[in-house]
């Protein structure tokens, strides 16, 4: 082989570059190009620090450590700062350096931790790809205070093609990485939006969300930050796979710019630096873990308004928050707004149903027992007079009246109290229309397929149509013949009511199937994420059919 220097130079050059291409892994490649190194330069003794230029660093490699660098698993190296990180730091270090006193070195042997074997200074070269700094190498030997100029250019060489590979393994694991959270994020949102439809409570959807971060992503501490009146409040908290609602509040005065009237102001900046913000607060260390790291994404309302401030940490400095974890938990935070907007407007939805719901009532009262009492009182003066004159076969037909109107006021009245409480529904749904149809002196005739347990919200939906689809039957049909039919498929439920009557001539009347009646019935089963239909022929009688998905459970032998 030959001893020209250039030959081997481009000799070491070549097989540094064919271990840095044979992993992706950017630990099992330090250490194989570190050894390398060694072995094709003849130095003895070399160490990697990374760091992305701040005050903090990552001792990642090493090979042939001297014992007094080795005591208890590499302290030394792991603890502290010294003249070449200080360096490199603050700018200084810009190309090989030759030579440096090693501080760690001094120190080991001041403290008396171990031999040196001989070693007191090294080179020192800085890690980067173009204007992206990534740490520092860090080579000795025995003896050895200078290293020639060809060496320091081998060096520098030797650490360019480290740190390009090293930001091409970065690059490499930050999309990996990207791909894996937004992998989560869709099964976060689908996870959500079931949340959502179950029709739970702001507050309650909130915690939920924040339980489904813990289970959906990797970051070990996760919380949600409101707003409470003038504090501001740690609401829940996910650490170590448990949820909990601490509920503890600080007040806003503590943090600079805080602004009632501008709460997103605070909470940016609570978000600026989400990790010191957190550590520094005393009342949170009893259920948060000291954070390393740690981001923030505002949760604003479509108002502009801000709800709250979700977080999430690392505790470990090796697992350091990137850009990319910013932009999933800001993309968490907008599905989260859009979830809270979702449960307030189904509030909203619920109490305008609720209105809805006693307004009709209201109007049935009026238009049935409140006129029925009217003639009921109007009919008990009239029998007054007529006694007082002595006609008591008039009086005596009037009475007759007022047992019939009586009897009738009673029937609605028992009619509207069926339709406030749905009583009988622990016997099932199609005992419960069948006992409502004997009420209103129907006919009816049931046919149902399918056995399965019902969920309560869809049950109650279809109780609720099932009673205005009969009373429309009752009161508009001209016939006291239905038929009430219950499918039971593996993935939705159909109620069916149909009758011969007279049917419908015009949808837009207030006949109990016009605008009010139809559109109760059609919010309802819309609500579940069902599809309401409505067919009807002059002289050919009507049917309401209501059709509601189910989630896919085991089927049970009880009868709905």
């Amino acid at each position: 082989m030959t001893n020209d220097p250039r030959v081997q130079e481009l000799i070491t050059l070549k097989t540094i570059a064919e271990k840095l291409n044979q992993s992706n892994d950017l630990t099992t490649m330090l250490d194989t190009v570190l050894e390398k190194l060694l072995d094709v330069t003849g130095l003895t003794t070399g160490w990697i620090f990374l760091s992305d230029g701040t005050s903090d660093y990552e001792f990642a490699a090493d090979r042939r450590l001297p014992p007094a660098l080795l005591h208890q698993d590499k302290q030394p190296m792991r603890c502290g700062t010294c003249w070449c990180l200080d360096r490199f730091w603050d700018g200084r270090l810009k190309n090989a350096v030759n030579i440096l006193n090693c501080k760690r070195l001094d120190d080991a042997e001041a403290n008396r931790l171990g031999d040196t074997c001989g070693i007191t200074h090294h080179a020192t070269v800085p890690l980067r790809a173009g204007s992206r700094n990534f740490g520092v190498l860090n080579v000795a030997a025995p003896g050895k205070e200078h290293f020639a100029g060809e060496e320091l250019a081998l060096l520098q060489a030797v650490a360019f093609q480290i740190g390009g590979a090293v930001e091409r393994m970065r690059l490499h694991a930050l999309e990996q990485r990207r791909a894996e959270l937004f992998t989560k994020l869709g099964e976060f949102s689908r996870a959500l939006s079931v949340v959502v439809s179950g029709g739970v409570a702001p507050g309650q959807l909130v915690d939920r969300a924040v339980e489904l971060i813990g289970e959906h992503f990797d970051w070990p501490a996760a919380g949600m930050i409101e707003f409470l009146g003038d504090d501001i409040v740690l609401r829940t908290v996910h650490v170590g796979g448990r949820t909990d609602t601490p509920f503890i509040q600080l007040p806003m005065t503590d943090i600079d710019m805080c602004n009632r009237a501008a709460p997103k102001i605070c909470f940016q900046e609570i978000k600026s630096k989400p990790a010191e913000w957190l550590l520094n607060r005393p009342e949170l260390r009893t259920v948060l873990p000291p954070l390393r790291s740690a981001t923030a994404a505002v949760v604003t309302l479509g108002s502009g308004a801000a709800a709250g401030l979700l977080f999430v940490g690392h505790s470990n400095k090796t697992h350091k928050l990137k850009r990319i974890d910013e932009e999933v938990l800001e993309a968490i935070a907008e599905h989260v707004a859009v979830a809270l907007e979702s449960a307030r407007l189904e509030e909203n939805r619920r109490e305008l149903a609720r209105m809805e719901e006693r307004n009709r009532l209201a109007r049935d009262l009026h238009d049935s027992v409140s006129q029925m009492l009217f003639s009921l009182s109007m009919t008990a003066k009239g029998v007054e007079s007529l006694l007082s004159s002595e006609q008591l076969d008039s009086a005596r037909s009037a009475v007759k009246d007022m047992q019939s109107l009586s009897k009738s006021a009673l029937k609605e009245m028992r009619a509207l109290i069926m339709q406030l409480r749905p009583a009988g529904l622990e016997a099932g749904l199609v005992q419960a229309l069948q006992q409502y149809g004997r009420k209103l002196e129907l006919d009816l005739a049931v046919h149902k397929s399918g056995i399965r347990e019902l969920p309560h919200a869809v049950e109650e939906a279809l109780w609720r149509i099932g009673q205005e689809a009969l009373n429309n039957v009752s009161k508009h049909a001209g016939t006291a013949k239905a038929e009430v039919s219950l499918i039971l498929g593996g993935s939705e439920i159909i109620l069916r009511v149909a009758d011969k009557g007279r049917g419908i001539r015009n949808r837009g009347t207030s006949n109990g199937l016009g605008s009010i009646g139809l559109s109760t019935m059609r919010e309802r089963c819309e609500a579940l994420g069902g599809t309401f239909t409505l067919a009807s022929a002059i002289g050919h009688g009507t049917t309401v059919e209501a059709a509601i998905p189910l989630p896919s459970v085991t089927e049970r032998g009880e009868e709905p």
